[in-house]
């Protein structure tokens, strides 16, 4: 009977550690795994924009932070595991606004005649390196922003739900709302309204939790899936060509992506209803942003309650002048995917007026602010290549404090604005008692010196905290190639 009782207490202790063991493909990048912790002697950003506090500590147990405040004043739980972070400072996880799990790894090559040739551009999925590269970089929740292979992204979200592999918790977005002619090979062709009540349902039903509009889609068809996403208490986006924002304001639109110097067109002489001119850019390079025209859209946004996703990096890697892009980030790349963004970088003339769109764009994001407006941050992981997921998102908080704001005012777009849109602000997106441990340790004093928010060590997702060296590390030259 003894030697039943001491099976039995074995096979409980067993089954014990087995629930607390981690997948093979976590475990090689857990740094901290205690059920109960203390972060002592940190300066805390707490992503709600106030200024940063000195010689803090943060009480985490169970996945929840349980007390913040003065180290001084912090009563260490028994059998808590101490980490003393004198130097580093903790911010909130990142939300990721415009983030893809796909990256346009040869853009250089499909486009070497001068031409798209058929079926039209092809990106690669990175469903491996892309969540690897955001958790370490501090993104601990993102959103898609689009799909071009839906099935995959479910899998990698429900993957990362099951503690499977590592990765920020993802608000999926389905496969683009598109008209015709698009030049993505792997985009649907909506053919009206009713096409788009059937493919925001179905992606709904399967597991899709936002919508992404595209640049050939028509005002009805736009009304149509906006109607019928909200009609599942889901919201839609939309990189915008055919249809202008004012026009999707009137409509209905959630969120509008790139800012309006990139993505609006109602200030192109002779735009024709229902089509994607081009110039939309130069249309926006003569106009005021404190003029009447830009801020009347300014106000028609925040009265509408339409957020903006800013995404410079994208634009950033096409404008002259602008710094070389970081080794840290070429080692990560394939080295066909190295060889096509150098490639497409040295096509860039010195006299390009990115840089003057660009600084157009800043001040427009930081006067949509000021006005009240909700701006998103991301980088958009596309263009010709130079920016990666992870190490983007470090650099859009850097652009946002070049265009103006303060370091604080910068993380808190990156953190509680993203969790406000995405309707989590009572679970994530600002360090609080309560709230999920969601949290970036970082060495040096972002609040000052905002590049040190490449400085991650540690990126605690519910708790956990995650090695980001080793994240890194584990994909080096793998960007573009799985």
């Amino acid at each position: 009977m003894r030697k039943v009782a001491l099976l039995a207490g074995l096979f409980i202790a067993a089954s014990v550690v087995a629930q607390t063991q981690h997948a093979p493909d976590l475990t090689p990048f857990i740094a901290v795994d205690a059920g109960t912790f203390v972060i002592a002697h940190v300066r805390v950003v707490d992503g709600t924009g106030a200024a940063a506090k000195e010689d803090q500590a943060v009480v985490v147990a169970n996945g929840k932070i349980q007390w913040i405040g003065p180290a001084a004043a912090m009563q260490k739980p028994d059998g808590a595991q101490s980490l003393e972070r004198a130097g580093y400072t903790v911010i909130p996880g990142l939300v990721g606004m415009h983030d893809h799990l796909y990256y346009t790894d040869s853009i250089t090559l499909q486009t070497s005649g001068g031409r798209l040739e058929e079926p039209g551009l092809i990106v690669a999925e990175t469903p491996y390196t892309a969540p690897r590269l955001y958790l370490a970089a501090g993104v601990t929740t993102m959103r898609t922003t689009g799909s071009l292979e839906p099935y995959a992204d479910l899998k990698v979200k429900r993957r990362i739900e099951a503690n499977l592999m590592p990765g920020p918790s993802i608000d999926a977005t389905a496969p683009y709302l598109e008209g015709a002619p698009t030049r993505f090979a792997q985009m649907h062709e909506l053919k009206g309204p009713d096409d788009a009540k059937r493919m925001v349902s179905y992606w709904a039903a399967e597991g899709m939790t936002s919508f992404k509009a595209y640049m050939n889609i028509s005002r009805e068809t736009l009304g149509a899936a906006i109607q019928e996403a909200h009609a599942h208490k889901l919201k839609l986006t939309g990189h915008l060509c055919s249809v202008t924002w004012p026009e999707a304001i009137a409509l209905g639109i959630d969120d509008l992506e790139h800012g309006p110097v990139f993505a609006d067109t109602e200030f192109v002489a002779d735009k024709k209803a229902d089509s994607c001119p081009a110039g939309g850019s130069k249309s926006w390079s003569q106009l005021d942003i404190n003029g009447a025209q830009v801020q009347g859209l300014i106000r028609d946004l925040v009265a509408h309650h339409v957020a903006v996703t800013s995404t410079l990096p994208v634009f950033e890697a096409s404008a002259p002048g602008r710094p070389k892009l970081q080794q840290r980030v070429i080692s990560a790349m394939s080295a066909a995917a190295e060889e096509s963004y150098l490639t497409a970088r040295a096509r860039v003339a010195m006299d390009a007026p990115m840089t003057a769109l660009m600084r157009k764009e800043m001040d427009f994001e930081f006067a949509f602010a000021k006005a009240g407006g909700l701006l998103l941050a991301g980088p958009d992981p596309t263009g010709n290549g130079g920016v990666l997921p992870g190490f983007g998102d470090q650099r859009e908080v850097e652009l946002l404090v070049e265009a103006g704001f303060t370091p604080v005012q910068a993380i808190q777009i990156a953190t509680q604005n993203g969790a406000k849109y995405l309707g989590q602000d009572d679970r994530i997106g600002t360090l609080a008692a309560g709230k999920q441990a969601n949290m970036v340790l970082i060495k040096g004093d972002p609040s000052k010196n905002i590049e040190d928010i490449e400085n991650v060590e540690t990126v605690f997702k519910a708790g956990v905290g995650y090695d980001a060296a080793k994240l890194i590390e584990s994909v080096r030259g793998q960007v573009g190639i799985r």
